[in-house]
C-alpha cells in the first residue's frame, strides 16, 4: 500500500511515449481519479514536446535512470517502452521500491515473468500487466452472455484480430531479431490468448501455424493458434496482418446458441483521435449497427438470431483497479502470473509451429 496521504493523487512515472505510452497509458492515467501523470521518460525531443503539450504539468526525463533517481517522489512506474526493455526496466523499478505496471507482453518467456512476480512478492509491491483488451466491449458482452448461460455449454471459441497491411511498417515490432520479441504471435497473440484463458481456463494442448507472408517481412505476420482447454472448450485464434477480408472478431458456438460479433472495440481508435474518457460521453459506446447477434441454425448476416446490445468498452477500469490496489491493497487487475500462463501458451505455439507438433502443457 502506498504511503501517499488519502486524497492526494498517486504520482505516476511513465517510461516510453510511443504508441503505447502516448495513445493508451498517458490518457488513461490522466483520466483516472486518484492518479496524476508526473513524469514521462523519452529521449526523443519531439515526443518530450508532445508530452508537455498534451499534459502541461508533466516532468520530462531523458532516461529511466533519471526517473529512478527520484523514486521517492513517485508512487507507480508504468513501463510502456519496447518489449526487449520490459524485464530490465520492471526489475529496476521494483528494486527501487516502486510498484509497476508493464505493457504486454510482460516478458519474452514465462520464466522471466514468474521471476518478476517473485521479485514483486519479495518486495511486497504491486506488479500488474496491461492486458487492456479484457475491457474491450465485445469481450465484456461475451462474458455477460456466458455468465447468463445464454449459449449453453461452449464447444468452440473463434477469435480473430486481423488487419490488412500488405506492406511491412518496419520498426522493432516487425523485427526478426529474437531479442526484440516482435511478431504478431507476441503482439496480438498476447491479447487473444489472454482472453481465451480468462474465458475458458487453462490450456492443456497447443497447436500453431505461423507464416511470414509479406515481401520484406522479417517475422510472423499470419498466425493461427488452436487451444484445447482443460475444460474441453476448443479455442481457434487468428492474428494476421495479411487478411484481405476480415472475419468476425468473435464466433462462439455453444450447445444452445452461438454469438457472432464483427468489428473491433472503438476505444483505441477514439484514443488515437484524441477523444478522452471522462470528457467524451460516448467513449467506449458502439453504434447499434455493429452489435453482435445470438441465435441458432441461421447466419447472422442473413438476419438470423437476435441483436445483443454491446457493453460499453471500459479501458479506464484497468487503471481505476490499479489505483484501488495501491490504496486499499486489493488484488491487481491482471497479475504477472496470469501473464506467465499466457506466455506458456505463446512459447508452446512457437514450438508447435517450428516443429509441426501439438504441444502438451
Amino acid at each position: 500500500m502506498t504511503g501517499t496521504p488519502p486524497g492526494t493523487p498517486l504520482r505516476v512515472g511513465l517510461i516510453g511515449y510511443g504508441l503505447a505510452g502516448s495513445v493508451f497509458h498517458a490518457p488513461l492515467i490522466a483520466a483516472t481519479d486518484g492518479l496524476a501523470l508526473d513524469t514521462v521518460v523519452t529521449a526523443n525531443p519531439d515526443r518530450q514536446r508532445q508530452a508537455r503539450a498534451e499534459f502541461p504539468d508533466v516532468r520530462p526525463a531523458a532516461t529511466a535512470d533519471e526517473l529512478f533517481d527520484r523514486a521517492d517522489e513517485l508512487d507507480l512506474v508504468v513501463v510502456a517502452s519496447p518489449n526487449r526493455t520490459h524485464v530490465p526496466l520492471a526489475t529496476a523499478a521494483l528494486k527501487a521500491g516502486l510498484p509497476v505496471v508493464v505493457d504486454k507482453p510482460v516478458a519474452g518467456t514465462a520464466a522471466e515473468a514468474r521471476a518478476l512476480a517473485a521479485l514483486a512478492d519479495e518486495r511486497g509491491l504491486l506488479l500488474s500487466v496491461f492486458q487492456n483488451r479484457r475491457w474491450d466491449n465485445d469481450f465484456l458482452t461475451l462474458q455477460g452472455l456466458l455468465a447468463d448461460g445464454e449459449l449453453g455449454d461452449v464447444w468452440r471459441f473463434e477469435s480473430r484480430f486481423e488487419r490488412w497491411r500488405p506492406q511491412p511498417k518496419g520498426g522493432w515490432r516487425e523485427s526478426g531479431d529474437p531479442a526484440e520479441i516482435g511478431g504478431l504471435l507476441y503482439d496480438l497473440g498476447s491479447h487473444v490468448v489472454d482472453q481465451a484463458l480468462v474465458l475458458f481456463g487453462p490450456a492443456a494442448e497447443v497447436y500453431a501455424e505461423t507464416d511470414v507472408r509479406r515481401p520484406g517481412a522479417e517475422t510472423d505476420d499470419d498466425t493461427f493458434i488452436a487451444l484445447t482447454h482443460a475444460s474441453g472448450v476448443r479455442s481457434h485464434l487468428y492474428v494476421s496482418a495479411t487478411t484481405a477480408q476480415l472475419g468476425p472478431r468473435f464466433r462462439v458456438l455453444g450447445s444452445r446458441a452461438g454469438y457472432v460479433k464483427y468489428g473491433l472495440d472503438p476505444q483505441e481508435a477514439a484514443l488515437r483521435d484524441g477523444r478522452r474518457p471522462g470528457t467524451d460521453a460516448d467513449f467506449g459506446v458502439e453504434p447499434e449497427a455493429l452489435w453482435g447477434r445470438t441465435g441458432s441454425g441461421e447466419s447472422p448476416l442473413t438476419g438470423g438470431g437476435r441483436p445483443v446490445p454491446t457493453a460499453r468498452g471500459d479501458y479506464p477500469a484497468y487503471y481505476a483497479a490499479v489505483a484501488r490496489s495501491l490504496r486499499e491493497g486489493t488484488a491487481a487487475p491482471v497479475t504477472a502470473l496470469e501473464a506467465a500462463a499466457a506466455l506458456d501458451v505463446l512459447e508452446a505455439a512457437r514450438r508447435s509451429a517450428r516443429e509441426k507438433v501439438t504441444v502438451t502443457l
